[in-house]
């Protein structure tokens, strides 16, 4: 190999010191590159110095303390993670470069879900009916009639929020937000559904109580039957446990009717298939290009819209019932995804 003169050769040291790569060396000084890879070997430089950029924003002790500020619940978003960052850790990050970081270490901003809050009592009730009916088959779940009340809001969907979570995690309890029934709206519904279709829809007048309850039963639910062409002694009747559904006169009027209930575990509406005959509902509520005028145009909409929902969307989702049961099995009687 030819020699290169010394005025050339201390050139190539102090390209090479200031991290230049051998590519551009060469092309600079036309020095061949094995020559200039000789040279950074005798000067004992990392051949890694060539490819290193600017200095990181966030260290790996930073990604460890936005993932536990997250992950203890102790904030929510990558705004806040940011904010309490730079008043602990002395930086001037901003909220994008907490959000790529968080994304390089598996997590993922989520829509938070409102979902009751469970105690350890609802969990150990949610646990022992799994059990129980861990080994029902499709069949059996045929003769269940599921009930529920629901409201419907002129104005559309509630607002929804935002947390982070890695991927592969379950449903977390800092992706919770919760609920209280019935907080308000525009008109409430009864329904109820079996493996033949939607029941009847029955429009709530008011606040509900117990009488009105029984009214709605006498009305809708037996008639539902016989739409279904069932006999009252072979259904059992699903209902959550609201005080109007477990009062004096709604016991008496199911004892009379000889009335089979599913023993139901409270705040367990993940476990009631109904509740995503309610999301099909209101979507196709919603899907209208302009709100409702009034409480009338939307029950008109929302009658409209429950008589179009077909069997097999109904089956599908009773059919998912032995997959909720086994989520909450997996759970220990907590949270699921449904």
């Amino acid at each position: 190999m030819k020699p290169i003169g010394e005025n050339k050769h201390n050139n190539i040291k102090a390209l090479l010191q200031k991290g230049i790569s051998i590519r551009k060396i060469a092309s600079q000084t036309g020095v061949s590159k094995s020559k200039i890879g000789e040279i950074r070997r005798a000067l004992g430089l990392d051949p890694s110095l060539a490819k290193q950029g600017a200095p990181k924003k966030m260290t790996e002790k930073d990604d460890r303390l936005a993932a536990r500020l997250i992950c203890s619940g102790k904030v929510d978003t990558a705004v806040q993670a940011t904010q309490h960052l730079n008043s602990t850790v002395n930086k001037s990050l901003n909220p994008q470069t907490v959000r790529n970081h968080l994304k390089k270490m598996g997590m993922r901003s989520v829509v938070k879900k409102k979902k009751p809050l469970l105690s350890k009592f609802h969990k150990k009730a949610r646990l022992n009916f799994a059990n129980l009916y861990k080994e029902w088959t499709e069949d059996d779940w045929k003769q269940v009639i599921w009930s529920d009340e629901s409201k419907i809001n002129r104005l559309g969907l509630d607002g929804i929020k935002y947390t982070w979570k890695k991927k592969g995690e379950g449903l977390l309890d800092r992706e919770i937000i919760g609920t209280k029934k019935f907080g308000g709206g525009n008109i409430m519904v009864w329904g109820c559904m079996g493996w033949e279709g939607v029941g009847d829809m029955i429009y709530v007048e008011g606040r509900m109580d117990a009488d009105q309850y029984v009214g709605i039963l006498d009305d809708g639910l037996l008639s539902s039957v016989e739409k279904f062409g069932m006999d009252v002694e072979d259904i059992i009747f699903q209902q959550d446990n609201d005080p109007k559904h477990t009062s004096k006169k709604a016991k008496q009027w199911f004892e009379d009717q000889e009335i089979q209930l599913l023993e139901w575990p409270a705040q367990s509406p993940d476990l009631n298939p109904i509740e995503h005959l309610w999301g099909i509902l209101k979507k196709r509520i919603y899907n209208y290009e302009e709100e409702a005028d009034g409480v009338n145009e939307l029950w008109d909409r929302a009658a409209k819209a429950w008589l179009e929902i077909t069997p097999e969307e109904v089956q599908n989702l009773i059919k998912s019932m032995p997959r909720r049961i086994h989520a909450v099995i997996k759970a220990r009687g907590g949270h699921t995804k449904y």
